[in-house]
């Protein structure tokens, strides 16, 4: 899977890429072909940001979660891509 990530408004930490990365490529493997993830991490004010959105198999996953731990924001807007695409996988 090929993971661009965006930093908009905070500093780039290769902890945080590695992060971002080993969550995102986890839903690969609900997916049937090969897939394109796009993450933006963004700070206003208080907020840590996270944007995913996972193109892939002619389907596209969005997501977006606001949280004060960046971390904990990327953790669900990854579970709520993850449930999309198992949801998408059941229907026919």
């Amino acid at each position: 899977m090929k993971i661009s990530i965006t930093f908009r408004h905070l500093e780039p930490t290769e902890a945080l890429k590695q992060y971002i990365e080993e969550k995102v490529g986890r839903v690969q493997k609900f997916l049937p072909g090969p897939a394109d993830a796009a993450v933006v991490l963004s700070t206003e004010r208080h907020l840590q940001g996270c944007d995913v959105t996972i193109s892939g198999s002619g389907r596209t996953f969005k997501s977006s979660e606001s949280s004060d731990d960046m971390y904990a924001s990327v953790d669900r807007a990854v579970d709520r891509i993850e449930k999309q695409v198992r949801k998408a996988k059941r229907v026919p």
